[in-house]
């Protein structure tokens, strides 16, 4: 399979690469670029009450630069494909799923016998399979992802992404930026190793949903199999970094092409660190009474939080134990840009105590069915293991949402 992008290059060498491919754009936007279409914004009930209490103060000029300087590589064709409207309907038009699966024409590979790529689930005890009917994924349809395909970029053009990818992304190792790359070197083993043409970076898209500026409304949305990024801006203010869904596959370390991929494993130990933390009567109340087969909020459950938390609450956790709830949250909101991650973290932080914590499985966060989820005033975030499609041996699915931002509190 042909790894048309400069990634599979080590990742140590990446950061300074990464430095002076934002200073390149930069200069390339200064050249200016008259393609792509308007966004219009005016179809979308936005919430402005919910999507204020989210904005940051990221530096949205330096966004728009890098979006406007990897625009200006495309051709015309591909920059039709880039620039969408700014609608719900194309905003919640993300899956975990590979997109030759959302068409139709999956090949497979060598599947596993779980349930692992699939939309999100709902409470099971029985790890074998979806429920009867039809697929759980909340209405998801089969007409793929909108945007441009990622195997049409040249090396030039995946320079000029991977610079607009990691000026809106956190700079810390396995983190942000970071775990983005090893996301896409994991699908590339996957397509080496019994996946096919099915899987690899070049079966990932990327979309503008409006147009990139300092006023209006415009979504930056890059995302494939087990991956999605969704960074809506309005007025030039970061309103909304949700939906956004990780997962992995293999869970295990790998390497590809010298480079370490191991992704999703912060995370499982800081949710591991966590449940350990608590004590039998503690462990008691955050049990779950249902087993969980898959996350409950993926593609195509929006605005679909319960309304009735479960689990134990912040307020009865030990200082240690709230830093280390903290943490956790912190593995999904370091995904973001220094800055907005550190404006959202805060927030997030002085909700903590009207925070629960749940599980179901094992303390580990290692084994199949193994489930926890964070349930707060605003932060949602679930994390499930599932069992392996291409490879053999269970794998994470994960998604961070927020109640008053996701979507930058786009209904409709």
């Amino acid at each position: 399979m042909t790894k048309s992008r400069s990634a599979s290059t080590a990742r140590l060498l990446r950061w300074p690469a990464a430095t002076a491919g934002i200073a390149l754009a930069l200069t390339l936007m200064s050249c200016g670029n008259s393609e792509g279409t308007s966004g219009d914004t005016s179809s979308a009930s936005t919430s402005s009450s919910s999507s204020s209490t989210a904005s940051t103060t990221a530096g949205s000029g330096d966004v728009v630069a890098l979006a406007e300087a990897f625009a200006a590589t495309l051709d015309e064709d591909q920059a039709a494909s880039l620039n969408q409207e700014y609608t719900f309907e194309n905003a919640a038009n993300w899956s975990n799923l590979p997109n030759s699966l959302l068409t139709g024409g999956f090949g497979g590979g060598a599947p596993g016998s779980g349930t692992g790529d699939r939309p999100s689930g709902a409470p099971t005890g029985d790890m074998s399979g979806p429920p009867a009917g039809a697929m759980p994924g909340g209405g998801q349809t089969s007409t793929g992802r909108v945007g441009l395909q990622t195997d049409s970029l040249s090396e030039e053009q995946w320079t000029a992404l991977e610079a607009l990818l990691a000026g809106v992304t956190g700079s810390a190792e396995n983190e942000g930026f970071d775990e983005i790359i090893q996301h896409l070197e994991a699908d590339d083993y996957l397509a080496d190793n019994g996946g096919g043409d099915d899987y690899g970076r070049g079966n990932y898209y990327i979309a503008f949903l409006g147009t990139p500026a300092t006023n209006g409304t415009w979504e930056l949305q890059f995302g494939g199999h087990h991956l999605a990024v969704a960074n809506t801006y309005i007025d030039g203010a970061l309103a909304g970094a949700t939906p956004s869904f990780r997962g992995i596959e293999p869970f295990t370390t790998v390497e590809v092409d010298g480079d370490t991929v191991q992704p999703e494993q912060q995370e499982q130990e800081a949710f591991s660190a966590l449940l350990t933390s608590l004590d039998d009567t503690q462990a008691t109340t955050a049990t779950l009474s249902t087993s969980y087969s898959d996350i409950l909020l993926g593609p195509g459950e929006d605005w679909a939080f319960p309304t009735t938390a479960e689990g134990i609450k912040g307020s009865d956790l030990t200082d240690d134990q709230k830093a280390l709830l903290l943490a956790a949250i912190n593995t999904y909101v370091g995904d973001l840009s220094d800055a907005d991650a550190a404006t959202i973290l805060a927030k997030y932080q002085g909700e903590l105590d009207d925070t629960y914590v749940s599980f179901s499985g094992t303390t580990s966060m290692t084994e199949l069915g193994d489930y926890i989820r964070i349930d707060g005033p605003s932060v949602w975030i679930e994390f499930s293991m599932q069992n392996g499609i291409v490879l053999s041996g269970a794998h994470p699915h994960a998604v961070w949402r927020d109640k008053t931002s996701d979507y930058a509190g786009t209904t409709a």
